[in-house]
């Protein structure tokens, strides 16, 4: 279950949410070795837990947001950017943002760390910080509606779903494959995406208290405060088998 869009894209253009989109993918097109990439300075600027603990590399705690380890890695994490990124930012202001997003990032990382300090498995990849602003997302707009796409061996279905219920599930499953593998070799840093998105609710609350607390929640009903979007259906007849 992946999300796709939310109905209530923002009135402002998201500056920032482009950039940092823009930002990861040149990144991976430098570093990736199928495009003859700079393959040795992915490694240079990768989160090493063990390194930072000792000092050195420390520079991964931010860099390593804006590498990724394959093409369905990066573009994942810049579709969530994008559907999760833009109401946000309209809220926090660009330069709020873009602090907001990191902040969220080496809280991930930190929270990685914590959890595995002696690894040295390079940890690579936006997750972390996206996370966070899905987080934050969840506290602003819990009733968002957002459309998923649901993969069941070879049916696909998309559902409109409130955010709450599709972010929940997704913060769940990161908490229950993070404690699932511990002390195991884990090709993901799910508590990375645990932490990023618990700062995402942290961070953000100061937000949502300026606009009001409970009182911006029923002022817009839990969506963005924008007129909900009306996506057709296609007008391509379906043929039945």
């Amino acid at each position: 279950m992946f999300p796709i869009r939310d109905h209530n894209p923002s009135h402002t253009t998201p500056y920032v949410t482009l950039t940092l989109i823009g930002l990861n993918i040149a990144m991976f097109l430098l570093t990736s070795p199928w495009l003859g990439g700079q393959i040795e300075l992915w490694e240079d600027l990768a989160l090493y837990p063990v390194a930072v603990l000792n000092g050195i590399n420390t520079w991964g705690l931010l860099s390593h947001m804006f590498l990724h380890a394959g093409l369905l890695h990066l573009g994942g994490n810049m579709l969530f950017l994008w559907i999760f990124g833009d109401n946000l930012e309209e809220q926090m202001g660009h330069g709020g943002f873009l602090l907001f997003y990191l902040l969220c990032g080496l809280a991930a990382a930190a929270a990685q760390i914590v959890v595995d300090p002696s690894s040295g498995i390079p940890m690579v990849g936006a997750s972390g910080a996206i996370a966070g602003v899905m987080g934050g997302y969840l506290l602003m707009f819990p009733r968002a509606r957002v459309d998923v796409v649901v993969i069941i061996i070879i049916l696909i279905k998309i559902f409109t779903i409130p955010a709450w219920v599709m972010l929940g599930i997704w913060f769940a499953l990161q908490l229950f494959s993070g404690y699932s593998m511990l002390g195991g070799e884990v090709g993901v840093a799910y508590f990375a995406h645990a932490g990023g998105f618990a700062a995402g609710v942290l961070l953000a609350y100061p937000v949502f208290r300026r606009r009001g607390g409970r009182a911006f929640w029923n002022r817009t009903h839990g969506h963005p405060p924008h007129r909900p979007v009306s996506y057709h259906a296609s007008r391509i007849p379906q043929v039945r088998r």
